[in-house]
Formats: C-alpha cells, structure tokens, sequence
C-alpha cells in the first residue's frame, strides 16, 4: 500500500444515517487530508498464526446524501500495511468486541496506530469509567445487590437505574421513592442480582439537555451538542427522541472537561465524548462517539480535521 493508509472498523456503512453519522465525518476529513481507506466490518478482522489481518476493500466517500460511498473489491491483507485504524464499531461491548481490541492490539504492537487504543477500550467501561473522577460526578452506585440498591433509592429519593453496557438511552428507568414498579426493575436490570447496574441520582437539569462534549487528542471543543428531551421521555438520547442543540460550553464545562482529559491522552483515547447533565459528568464515551455531523453543521469547529491532526501528532510524537 502506498501514500498514507488509514483502516475503519464500522458497521455497515450502507445502513448510517448520512446526515449524523459521525464515522463518516472522520473519514471525509482523513480522505482530504491525504488517506487511502480501506474499510473493514468487526467479523472481518482474523488471526492467522498469531498475525493479524482483515478482509479488507478499498473506500472512498463522498459528502452526497444519495451516494456517501464507494467499495471496490475485498483484500486479504496484513493489519500492519495500515498506517492507522479507526475503530468505529457501535457496542454492544460483547466478547466479540473484545476479541476485535485483541486482534487490533495484535496489529498495534506491529507498528499500526489504533484509535482509540484497543486495552483502553477494554479498561474503560463507559459507565464506570467515570467513577475515576468523583469531584465530577453525581452521587452513584454500581453494584447487583438489589437491597443496596434500593438503599440508594431511599437516600436519594428520585434516581436513574442503567445497565453498564448499554448505549442510545436503551433500559434506563428513573425510578422516585414509593414507585411500585421497583422490584421488577431491578430484578430485570440485574438478572436477579446476577448482573451489576448503575444507580446515579437524577438530575433535574437534564431538561436544559444532556451535552456531549468531544474532546479530541486532549484538546476540549468548545461547543457541545446539548440533547433536550421531549414528550413525556425523560432521556435527552437522539436515539430516544431527543433533539440537539448545539451550545457553547460553560465554565463548568471546562472545569470537568479540563480534569479528564490529561488521562484520556495518557491512555490513548484521542477522540471522545464526555456527557454532561447540568454540572455533573455522567458517563465517558470511547468506543465509537457521536454528534461531530452536528457541532460541524452549526460552527466552524472542523473536527474530523481537528482529529487528523491529532493523529498526525500522534504518529510522529
């Protein structure tokens, strides 16, 4: 392979949505700044005695709704012919996730870059990730015990109960005090005490928006997409109905953001989004963070190109 080569792992680029699909974003802004693509799904990735490859095609895209991108035809190739990999892949965080960061950290240790990089995709759990800042966080709780978990509930009076795996708003319950429907809640969250949850106290600025804020080779945006809840649907999610307004950040914004994102460099994570509900840090984003399509759309932060040049930094740091 010649000229630079950057790899995507994704899912399948025929189904994004072309309007907000963040992967797409990135891969315009590598494809101007020089890269070859080549475009991989997770079940393509392989070891083949001990080496790591992928079935790998050729990809170009195109800033066009009718037609964003073109394959040509499938390549057994090794891992390590790439320059770097972008790993996209949406969760579930399965153990078929995991055994991709195995093969990616294969290719990592051959000289390719992987971001973000695959051991801190797998020691960071979104959800518990950001218990390593409590002066950031709300009051919470990860545990499977349902008692103590109803003990948060009594304390605080009105909480959010989540899986730890979950994404786009799936199964989160605000439960308040003296709601009857607590024990199946939490007997169907746990699995009847058999899988951990987190409890978190509810926020009541979560109707001013549940912002995203990306944070991109250490370096903190300065507008965050705050997605506002509608209807009767407490949860801010796009993906459960919310609607996005991007903002300028406040000065907490930057307090919060400014305490995580020495240790997101330090563990190579170069592009995530931290979420936060009024002056709270409530999870960390690394696996495959979204609404860079619509903070590009409503300023003039490029940040597929600010994340190129971060690689860039990267690769020769």
């Amino acid at each position: 392979m010649s000229g630079k080569t950057l790899g995507v792992v994704m899912d399948p680029i025929e189904n994004i949505n072309y309007h907000k699909d963040t992967t797409l974003a990135l891969l315009l802004a590598a494809q101007r700044a020089g890269y070859r693509l080549y475009y991989m799904q997770q079940g393509q990735l392989f070891l083949q005695n001990g080496y790591p490859r992928a079935e790998m095609h050729t990809l170009e895209v195109f800033d066009d709704e009718n037609r964003w991108y073109s394959l040509g035809p499938g390549e057994d190739a090794a891992l390590e012919s790439l320059d770097v990999i972008l790993m996209r892949k949406d969760p579930p965080f399965d153990s078929e996730y995991i055994y991709a960061t195995y093969i990616l950290e294969a290719a990592e240790r051959r000289g390719c870059a992987v971001l973000n990089r695959p051991q801190s995709l797998r020691d960071c759990n979104e959800k518990i990730f950001a218990t390593e800042f409590p002066k950031c966080t709300p009051p919470l709780l990860v545990s499977r015990d349902q008692k103590r978990l109803k003990e948060f509930l009594s304390e605080h009076g009105d909480v959010v109960y989540k899986p730890l795996d979950g994404m786009g708003g799936t199964s989160i319950f605000r439960v308040q005090q003296g709601d009857q429907n607590i024990n199946v809640i939490l007997e169907t969250l746990t699995q009847n005490s058999q899988q951990s949850i987190m409890a978190q106290r509810y926020l009541p600025e979560i109707v001013f928006g549940d912002k995203r804020i990306l944070v991109i080779g250490g370096e903190i945006m300065s507008h965050c997409l705050a997605r506002v809840p509608t209807g009767d649907d407490f949860r801010g999610n796009l993906a459960a109905g919310g609607r996005g307004m991007v903002q300028p950040l406040s000065d907490r914004d930057y307090a919060v953001a400014e305490q995580i994102a020495p240790t997101l460099l330090a563990k190579g994570l170069l592009f995530v989004g931290l979420d936060v509900i009024g002056d709270y840090l409530t999870e960390i984003n690394v696996t495959s963070p979204t609404c860079a399509r619509e903070i590009e759309r409503a300023t003039d932060l490029a940040v597929g190109d600010r994340l190129m040049a971060a690689i860039e930094i990267y690769l020769n740091g």
